[in-house]
């Protein structure tokens, strides 16, 4: 037995950019967990994925698993044999299919009996044995979308694979995957350097992959682009605007990565930058570079995978590329800015948005009248929130949405300005799609909420009043994420609007009979989104239910909820509260507490407890205006007449008007204690 480096390489075409990563990290994870279930003891790891390859090298992996011992019960002793103490053919059978004799057989004495037993040392599998199973479970794990056949081949895999090597130390391991023959063969560059290359150890091959023009490490190839695109900017006195995704799209195109600078005409900078930053970034994988005040600029950064020994040419190639692509958007600028935004809303009347739901138009309609709803109850400008709404949809029939579907909202605010509307309903108009995802920012204006409440409600309201809602991990019209939005607008803003007045605003503008779903369900699936929302925030499940069980339906309201019983569990007395709250709870629950009456007739309490009981209650109700903080915290100063009464009191008493009596009390302290949460709830 002997621990060496294993190295493992896949050699493919081109690898599909988006997942490149998930593909790498996934893969390397896989071989090094199978390894070590397996027992051949895989020391630390790296993971090397390029468009071309993906690989795993294991600073140490032991050349053979470590033997192991199996047992093998037989028949019970009482049944293995017969009454001459002769073996059975039961036994017999098991001791061949074991390779021993009877006589050799062990025994197993348990409480139930004894049983023969077996004992077999079986030999570790070498690691050359194993290592083709190995890689092909592994790959087999991988998030493939969509596997292809290539050739002849009857393999499918996410592109054809054409070398393989594994090398344990300095071994080539024989195996084979996808018919491809493991060989001590790897490939370089395309255009650099050799076009194939051999090394002497497994611990050769980033330094080999480096010296024939590849830097294999993922994340190394991505600092090395950021690096280099922040420095560039930083040298001509702009910022480069790109995010994680686009960063590592761009490490998984380039194998030897070079930052270089290019520029385009001044003139297209006419063209709202968002619509030209979004080609650059999604058509070209361009780094666009933006002016200390966040315009852009007409120069920008792109990543190329050669060094070449000519850099212009290789500039001139990508100007002339991105050209007609910003020279399109310019047209379809030019030709929007030719009829106004508000004729395009009856071009809407030809798009649909749901059959059962009608057209783009009608939920304009529909959004125009429930913005304005909406604005009135927040008490802000009507008039504006039912031109935003009415507006809302018209930039998805103009050319530059058609042709870049990402600036929907964003070339509704320009062409709105161009056309006179109010800044408020031009700002909405992109507003209304926020947030987009999680942690995204919020409307800023007031007009951009009502839009943006009313089109995510008119949504929810739609889908659920004709019984397609989510399913499983099936969220066609992404509800889930309009539900958060709606909390997150109104808590975080802290809007004094209700989830079931919001809901009955948006029902109450389609047509009778479109709807059948119940409306409590729209509100009850919105506040059930507050489990995850708040769960990222790291609150509790428990405090959560116990809010949850009240059903506060203002968002604001609930937030507000959360955060009182988040204190309420930090005071000493919280435990022993939320006990005897389960007590009362439990004791109501056994006697009809429905039917017990509200009034308490203070004549009947038969001792000092009661009166205590009944007089601090008195005290903490009347204060009808407090906070739910102050609320729970002044229930904290009934742990002790409730300790008391429980400890002196008999509740269920034998004379039947004393009994009911002392439910009345409880019956009212259970109403205490539920006007913020259940906090029986978080009983221990």
């Amino acid at each position: 037995m002997s621990n060496d480096a294993l190295l493992i390489e896949i050699g493919t075409e081109e690898l599909p950019p988006k997942i490149l990563k998930s593909l790498g990290e996934q893969f390397a994870s896989n071989v090094h967990g199978i390894l070590t279930d397996l027992g051949f003891s895989p020391d630390t790891y790296n993971w090397f994925a390029s468009p071309r390859r993906l690989a795993i090298l294991i600073s140490s992996v032991s050349s053979i698993q470590p033997d192991t011992t199996v047992e093998k019960r037989g028949p019970a002793v009482s049944v293995a044999f017969d009454e001459n103490n002769q073996p059975t053919k039961a036994a017999l059978g098991w001791a061949k299919g074991n390779g021993i004799s009877i006589e050799n057989a062990q025994r197993l004495v348990t409480d139930k009996g004894e049983w023969l037993l077996h004992k077999a040392t079986v030999k570790g599998k070498a690691l050359r044995e194993a290592i083709s199973d190995v890689v092909l479970q592994s790959l087999a794990k991988l998030p493939i979308p969509k596997p292809m056949r290539w050739g002849n081949s009857p393999f499918q895999f996410i592109r054809p694979v054409h070398t393989l090597c594994i090398m344990h130390g300095d071994v080539i391991l024989p195996a084979s995957v996808f018919g491809v023959e493991s060989k001590n063969l790897f490939r370089g560059h395309r255009f650099h350097g050799e076009k194939t290359f051999s090394i002497k150890h497994a611990n050769d091959y980033e330094s080999s992959l480096l010296a024939h023009f590849v830097v294999g490490s993922f994340s190394e190839r991505a600092d090395i682009i950021k690096s280099s695109l922040n420095k560039m900017a930083v040298d001509l006195g702009l910022s480069a605007d790109y995010s994680d995704a686009l960063l590592e799209e761009i490490a998984s195109l380039v194998e030897w990565p070079k930052v270089m600078q290019a520029s385009f005409e001044e003139r297209f900078l006419a063209v709202p930058k968002e619509a030209l930053i979004y080609t650059m970034k999604d058509d070209q994988k361009y780094v666009p570079l933006l002016n200390s005040d966040g315009s852009l600029s007409n120069q920008f950064l792109f990543v190329s995978n050669i060094d070449s020994k000519q850099p212009q040419y290789v500039i001139e190639g990508n100007e002339k590329v991105i050209r007609p692509r910003l020279a399109d958007a310019e047209f379809f600028f030019d030709t929007d800015k030719k009829q106004t935004l508000e004729s395009k809303v009856e071009q809407l009347a030809s798009v649909l948005f749901q059959k059962k739901l009608g057209t783009l138009k009608d939920k304009a309609q529909r959004l125009q009248k429930a913005s304005a709803q909406i604005a009135k109850l927040m008490e802000v400008n009507e008039v504006f929130a039912a031109r935003a709404g009415l507006l809302a949809k018209a930039d998805l029939m103009t050319s530059m949405v058609m042709e870049f579907p990402e600036v929907q909202g964003v070339m509704g605010k320009y062409y709105a300005q161009l056309d006179g509307e109010a800044d408020e309903v031009s700002i909405a108009i992109q507003e209304q799609y926020l947030p987009k995802f999680s942690g995204d920012s919020l409307p800023t204006t007031a007009i951009g909420v009502c839009v943006s409440l009313a089109d995510k409600l008119d949504t929810l309201v739609g889908i659920f009043g004709i019984e397609q809602r989510p399913k499983g991990d099936k969220d066609p019209f992404a509800l889930r994420r309009a539900a958060i939005g709606i909390l997150r607008i109104i808590s975080e803003a802290k809007l004094d609007l209700d989830l079931e007045t919001l809901v009955e605003i948006a029902a109450s503008q389609y047509d009778n009979g479109v709807l059948v779903a119940n409306q409590t369900e729209v509100v009850d699936f919105i506040l059930s989104r507050f489990t995850a929302l708040l769960q990222d925030e790291g609150v509790s499940t428990d405090v959560i239910q116990a809010v949850s069980s009240r059903r506060p339906t203002q968002p604001t309201d609930f937030v507000e909820r959360v955060s009182a019983v988040k204190s309420f569990i930090e005071l000493p007395e919280a435990d022993a509260l939320s006990a005897a709250n389960k007590r009362v709870a439990n004791i109501l629950s056994k006697n009809s507490a429905e039917k017990i009456a509200s009034d308490i007739d203070v004549s009947l309490f038969e001792n000092e407890y009661e009166h205590t009981l009944f007089n601090c209650m008195s005290k903490v109700s009347e204060e009808s205006d407090k906070s739910h903080t102050e609320s729970l915290r002044e229930l904290a100063s009934l742990r002790a007449p409730i300790d008391a009464f429980f400890d002196n009191v008999m509740v269920l008493a034998e004379e039947p008007a004393i009994r009911l009596n002392r439910l009345s009390l409880l019956k009212k302290l259970r109403v205490l204690f539920l006007k913020t949460a259940d906090i029986s709830v978080l009983a221990k």
